[in-house]
């Protein structure tokens, strides 16, 4: 929902275009459901851009009115996605259009998480993550820049409060 299609998308459509059109030929069942992901946080940093054009912030709009801009994008940035695979021509089924913030599909992912969750399915382990100061977000590693500095490491020993000894913490 973030843009426009690319020559992967066109390359990637036009595979699945011949394999659908081929087996529609032979007299199979097909289904090519086209659909949208909301690509949140890129989705996010697109708004945010936008309102911060105009002097605005998430957090002095809040959560309802910052939604709503999201939706705005979204149905101007996803139109121009549809439009543009009509014009390539895809053999989509445009009845059965998608998009993962549907009501409907948002309520079946809740409950799948909620299930994976009961029977104790999803990872519950501590790890770092990327936190990104400005959306105030963890944000995926494929979006972190890394960058090797030199650096020190600082190592501080504190004494433990009943004098038996310390407690070393290197930083």
């Amino acid at each position: 929902v973030t843009g426009n299609l690319h020559m992967g998308h066109a390359f990637q459509d036009t595979i699945m275009d011949v394999l659908s059109r081929f087996h529609r030929m032979q007299g199979d069942s097909v289904l090519w459901q086209p659909g949208m992901d909301h690509a949140g946080i890129a989705t996010q940093m697109v708004v945010e851009r936008q309102l911060a054009d105009d002097g605005i912030s998430r957090h002095a709009i809040g959560r309802e009115k910052f939604v709503e801009a999201v939706w705005n994008w979204k149905n101007t940035s996803g139109g121009q996605i549809a439009r543009q695979m009509r014009r390539l021509g895809a053999s989509v089924d445009w009845e059965n259009d998608r998009f993962t913030m549907d009501e409907d599909l948002s309520r079946a992912v809740t409950r799948v998480f909620v299930d994976l969750y009961h029977e104790d399915l999803i990872y519950r382990g501590k790890r770092l993550v990327s936190w990104d100061p400005v959306l105030k977000s963890a944000v995926s590693d494929l979006e972190v820049e890394s960058e090797e500095e030199d650096g020190s490491l600082w190592h501080i020993r504190y004494p433990l409060s009943d004098g038996s000894g310390s407690l070393v913490v290197a930083t």
